[in-house]
């Protein structure tokens, strides 16, 4: 195998063809056959010229081992190699790239056609380490001879260098004759000391020695075709010559411009096309030319094979779905390879070139791998400001206050944060995070700022809800007793419930951290709050005064001050208890008309006392002589906002509160006139001590006939029975002619069904009892009625007999005439009908009917 890789190396390839074409495809084939390409800086490059046919490719193949093409003596003297041909040396370390130039002074092209000899020799020189320059021993010392052409050539192509390095110009003197070689140098160097001196140089370089620019070596060979042997060994001698020839004091001298093998091939053809168009040659600005080009290729291919590196995708994607562990050191080794392999393939180029290249290749990296890297940062802002949210909730339900909470979570969230940063930042990159940092900060800050308003607004509406459950049932008790003393205890409960809630949320504040005017603010806003229910409560009740008023009355003029309800016996001053009643009535009406939060008396109950209470006469006077007080819509010592009823409100109130009352006072009063009408039946005293002097006969015959007073008393009992059947009491509502009319058309029928229902009794009485018979349901006899009975009588004579209702207490002034203890028949009759009011006496009829 590695006999093949030399044979393919020996085997020479056409650089530049006889037209001054460069053949670019076979050279890098031939490149990367031979293994010139990764050599680096550890290779050097052999020219040979010299005139047509001297041996050029033959010393060629014998010194390097390559297969040249020669010339075939048997036929003719010709020109064999046409442009320029190039093949790798077999055995010689280091590489060793061999040219073989097309020979001057060939008749083919002629005597004029100078100009490749020309191109191609400043060619070698500018892409050479070491030029062989071919020439016969006899010419040496003539004028005329064939080197001196040659030479010039040289030295004039020499100064269109601009700044060329030094070449080793080996002189190969062929066919050495008996001369010995000390004594043929110092001939040549003259010779070419005089041909230097002859050849126009740029005022810079006029008085430059030719040692600047060359270093001039000479070696003989004998004739290969008389001495064969000979010429071998030598050959072979003068072959060691080339091993190591790029180390320090070797043959390939000055190494300054070299370029890397590399970049040779361009290099090559950049030089060829700056000849070719007969310019200077810049060798500087060429070697920097030719590093920028192949490093920008090289930085091409390494940012080509990190866009496809599988590992680099894999991180890539994975960065998409969340964070990725240990991101800046993956992909630092990712970027580090691929940097490491642009360094090794152009360490050998321009080193400012070279570094440039790096820096550019470095950053299109970086800006490959910026958006990701971003993406990570996008994945650990979320996944702070995440930790920070649980975190806090779990501390507050743990009962930490919420300013420790903040700041402890806040540090930890952060600590997190830097921390995947800091292992997501490559090596290679000096990026800073310190923004996505501070976002981070203002984002848990935020939620921090939303956490802390929504508490505070929760521990506002619990305090809200404090105060209202402690103020506004009292403040309600309060006015539905009121008195003189209900806004001292308004204020009283007012401020304990203030006193005690509001330290307690001041103290709850100072652990969310707020600030003291803020939190100052707030408890001023939560005592507002407080006072505002109180006077939203007052309003609320004044708008119902007039109720209260009336309620306040009525407890005042239906019940004693045991609380218990007053009964009109007709001993009572109604007048007093009215205008007690009143009174209270507006002593609570002064109460609600204004919100009174400070402890100044006022003259608004005097005001209403003397106005409303005193009298119409003291009115009118008070009117006539000063202006009505209550003629306003406000009060003097009252603020308008705290005027809950104006004036001329009041004065309205109370006269629908007296409209309303007098009904109540006048059932009083007609109470007390029935009590005493009822109590009046008896006849007086005096007429009683008449009775008894003036009737006394009477009495003693009655007491020595016990029979008369027996008759007396049941014709007592059979007028009563008859009176409650014939409702004589309801006959005579119409007058006196109509009820008798009415009497005398029932008398009859009445005693009729009176005495029937007292036979059947009888009858009753005197039958043998039953065994066990089952009790009937016995119906009355119907009683003999007169047509102009009325169908209720018919329904009542024939309903079965229900309880005795109880007569409504004397107390109820809708029932002035309840004192009496009997009603009339009409009275019995009218029970039956739908009136839920009247009471039915059945149980006289039942006692009179009994008696009978």
């Amino acid at each position: 195998m590695e006999e093949t890789t030399d044979a393919a190396a020996a085997t020479a390839v056409q650089l530049i063809d006889g037209e001054g074409e460069f053949a670019g495809e076979s050279a890098e084939r031939f490149m990367a056959a031979a293994g010139v390409a990764g050599c680096g800086l550890s290779y050097a490059v052999v020219s040979i010229m010299g005139p047509q046919s001297s041996g050029k490719s033959t010393l060629l193949n014998q010194l390097f081992g390559t297969n040249f093409r020669e010339m075939d003596a048997f036929r003719g003297r010709s020109q064999t190699t046409k442009g320029i041909w190039m093949a790798r040396c077999v055995g010689v370390e280091p590489c060793t790239v061999v040219m073989d130039l097309e020979g001057t002074d060939g008749r083919e092209r002629g005597e004029d056609d100078t100009a490749f000899e020309k191109q191609s020799s400043l060619f070698a020189l500018a892409i050479s380490d070491i030029v062989l320059i071919n020439m016969w021993c006899h010419d040496i010392g003539r004028e005329q001879a064939a080197n001196k052409p040659l030479l010039k050539t040289v030295f004039q192509v020499m100064m269109r260098l601009f700044s060329p390095r030094k070449t080793t110009l080996l002189f190969v003197i062929r066919d050495k004759t008996r001369t010995p070689l000390e004594h043929l140098e110092p001939v040549l160097r003259e010779d070419i000391q005089k041909i230097w001196n002859s050849v126009a140089k740029p005022e810079a370089h006029k008085d430059t020695p030719i040692s600047e620019f060359f270093n001039v070596e000479v070696t003989a060979l004998p004739s290969f075709e008389e001495k064969e042997e000979q010429f071998r060994e030598q050959v072979q001698q003068l072959r060691q010559r080339f091993s190591n020839s790029i180390a320090p004091g070797g043959l390939a001298g000055d190494r300054r411009g070299v370029v890397p093998a590399s970049g040779f091939l361009f290099s090559s053809q950049q030089i060829w096309k700056v000849i070719r168009e007969n310019k200077d040659l810049d060798l500087p600005a060429h070697k920097v030319m030719v590093a920028t080009v192949r490093c920008d290729e090289i930085a091409n291919e390494k940012f080509g094979c990190l866009t496809s590196d599988t590992e680099w995708l894999d991180i890539e994607s994975a960065v998409q779905s969340g964070p990725v562990p240990g991101f800046g050191k993956k992909l630092g080794y990712i970027v580090d390879v691929h940097m490491q392999e642009y360094d090794k393939e152009a360490v050998y180029f321009d080193e400012a070139v070279r570094k440039a290249k790096r820096q550019h290749l470095e950053s299109r990296i970086l800006n490959l791998v910026q958006p990701a890297f971003q993406k990570l940062l996008n994945h650990l802002r979320l996944k702070a400001l995440e930790k920070f949210k649980t975190s806090l909730n779990l501390s507050l339900e743990g009962g930490q206050s919420f300013a420790a909470s903040v700041r402890d979570n806040t540090e930890s969230s952060l600590n997190e944060f830097e921390q995947g940063c800091a292992d997501a930042v490559i090596k290679q990159a000096n990026w800073d995070y310190s923004k996505i940092l501070e976002k981070v900060r203002r984002d848990i800050e935020d939620h921090a700022f939303s956490v802390r308003e929504k508490k505070l607004s929760e521990l506002t509406t619990q305090a809200k809800e404090k105060l209202r459950k402690a103020l506004a049932e009292p403040v309600e008790s309060l006015f539905d007793a009121a008195d003189e003393t209900t806004w001292a205890s308004i204020r009283n409960v007012y401020r304990r419930e203030t006193e005690s809630i509001l330290p307690q949320f001041l103290k709850t504040l100072f652990g969310y951290e707020v600030e003291y005017v803020p939190a100052e603010q707030m408890v001023s806003n939560l005592r507002d709050y407080a006072q505002s229910i109180v006077e939203n409560k007052a309003k609320d009740e004044a708008s119902k005064v007039l109720i209260h008023m009336k309620e306040r009355f009525t407890t005042v003029f239906s019940h004693d001050k045991d609380s218990i309800p007053r009964v009109w016996t007709g001993k009572e001053d109604v007048r007093a208890i009215a205008k007690d009643a009143r009174t209270a009535a507006l002593k609570l009406l002064s109460v609600m008309v204004a919100i009174r939060w400070d402890e100044e008396e006022d003259r608004i109950e005097s005001i209403l006392m003397s106005t409303l209470l005193e009298g119409s006469v003291v009115s009118k006077i008070a009117s006539a002589a000063h202006a009505d007080p209550l003629a306003s819509t406000t009060w003097e010592e009252i603020p308008p906002k705290f005027t809950m009823i104006t004036p001329a409100q009041c004065k309205s109130l109370w006269k629908q509160f007296k409209a309303e009352t007098e009904f109540a006072i006048t059932q009083a009063v007609s109470t007390q006139q029935a009590h005493r009408r009822g109590n009046s039946k008896l006849p007086p005293p005096w007429a009683m001590v008449a009775i008894a002097v003036l009737g006394f006969n009477e009495i003693m015959m009655l007491l020595r006939n016990p029979l008369y007073l027996f008759l007396l008393f049941v014709g007592y009992l059979l007028a009563k029975a008859l009176a409650v059947q014939l409702d004589i009491s309801r006959e005579f509502q119409n007058g006196v002619v109509p009820g008798l009319i009415s009497v005398s058309a029932k008398l009859l029928p009445t005693i009729q069904n009176l005495v029937n229902k007292v036979a059947a009794e009888q009858q009753a009485e005197h039958r043998p009892p039953a065994v066990e018979p089952p009790e009937p349901q016995l119906q009355p006899p119907p009683l003999l009625l007169s047509p102009r009975s009325p169908m209720s009588e018919l329904r009542r004579l024939h309903m079965p007999l229900s309880p005795v209702r109880k007569i409504a207490t004397p107390s109820s002034p809708s029932s002035p005439s309840s004192s009496s203890t009997m009603s009339s028949p009409r009275h019995f009759v009218d029970d039956q009908k739908p009136r839920p009011a009247a009471a039915q006496p059945e149980n006289e009829s039942s006692n009179a009917d009994s008696i009978v």
